[in-house]
This record gives C-alpha cells, sequence and structure tokens, in this order.
C-alpha cells in the first residue's frame, strides 16, 4: 500500500480525514511556516532563495527570482529551472506537482492549482491532485489560473487574466477564459 504522500501526488483521492493526514499537515504546517517567514521580514534576494529552497527541498541559483508575498499550501512538489522569474502575489497550490521550466517568466497574481475537491457535499473533505508542468521559455500573463493537470509548451504566452483548463501547445498565445488559442508565434523567433 502507498504512503499518503505517495497517493497524494500520484492523484489519487485523499481525504483530511483519512489516519495518517497528519503526514500531509505536517507539510502544510511547514509551508505556512516558511511562507510566513517569506511574506513578513525584510529579506536580501539571497535569503529569499535560501528560503524558498528550504520550502521546496531544491537548491536555486543566483538566476532564480521571487517578488514577495509567496502563497503555497504545500511548497514541498515545487520545482523550478534555470533562469525563472515569479512575480509578487503568486499563488502555487502543488500537492499534485509545479514544474517550471528554464527561462520562465510568472507574472503578478498568477495562481497554479493543481489540485482539486469532489463536487459533491460528501466528497468536499476529499482532494484529487493533478501535475502542473511549464515548459521552457512560458511566459504566463498577470492574474492568469492554470487548473490541475495542465501542461504548457515551450514558449507559449498564457495572456493576463486567462483561466487555463487544458494543455497548451508549444509557440501559441492562449487567451481568455476558458483560454483558447489566438496566434501562433513564430519559431525562428525563439532561438534568439
Amino acid at each position: 500500500m502507498k504512503d499518503i504522500l505517495e497517493r497524494d501526488r500520484s492523484g489519487e483521492p485523499v481525504s483530511c480525514d483519512e489516519p495518517d493526514y497528519y503526514k500531509i499537515k505536517a507539510v502544510i504546517d511547514k509551508a505556512k511556516r516558511l511562507t510566513q517567514r517569506l511574506n513578513t521580514q525584510e529579506l536580501d534576494e539571497e535569503e529569499i532563495r535560501r528560503l524558498f529552497g528550504e520550502l521546496t527541498g531544491q537548491n536555486v541559483g543566483s538566476d532564480f527570482t521571487l517578488w514577495t508575498p509567496f502563497y503555497t499550501d504545500f511548497g514541498a512538489n515545487i520545482r523550478v529551472g534555470k533562469n525563472v522569474f515569479i512575480n509578487h502575489a503568486c499563488t502555487f497550490m502543488d500537492r499534485g506537482g509545479i514544474a517550471v521550466g528554464d527561462d520562465v517568466f510568472i507574472g503578478p497574481r498568477v495562481c497554479l492549482i493543481t489540485e482539486n475537491h469532489g463536487i459533491e457535499p460528501p466528497l468536499r473533505r476529499t482532494l484529487t491532485s493533478k501535475a502542473i508542468r511549464i515548459e521552457r521559455g512560458v511566459w504566463i500573463g498577470a492574474g492568469a489560473i492554470v487548473l490541475p493537470g495542465v501542461r504548457v509548451g515551450e514558449n507559449a504566452v498564457i495572456g493576463a487574466g486567462s483561466v487555463v483548463t487544458h494543455d497548451v501547445p508549444a509557440n501559441v498565445v492562449v487567451a481568455g477564459n476558458p483560454a483558447k488559442v489566438i496566434r501562433r508565434i513564430a519559431e525562428e523567433n525563439n532561438n534568439k
């Protein structure tokens, strides 16, 4: 039988009423403490990177930039590549896993949400998670929301305020609610 943390990350339904839910709660409590420190203390860029690394369990280099405040419910399932910029007031609900590729730019107030509750009232204490993958060179505009299970292809742009409910192909601009492709990006310009 899989551990509750493995089940949670793999997308199996997990209820907060399960006896070993305390394992998930411990990670959530750690994330609360660390994000509170990130968001309430005057920190230089190196201290922000150190606390983000402690939150995610991943060392990040000097090419990583995070503008606070930053919000997460878990933290341990966030992975970021090189040269990533995360603007202020972003929310990463990462129990299903969030992978951010190299050279990604995330605008202010972006929400990456990997988890959802059941619709029927008896199922609302049960959560199911699906990973989000943001590939290399993506730009996510201000206030966009990316929902569980979405993959955003290389060099794609998500317009400000968009709600992304399905995978986004590489080299396109999407916008709207739900987000739809509004134009292609010339691939020859992506290698400059």
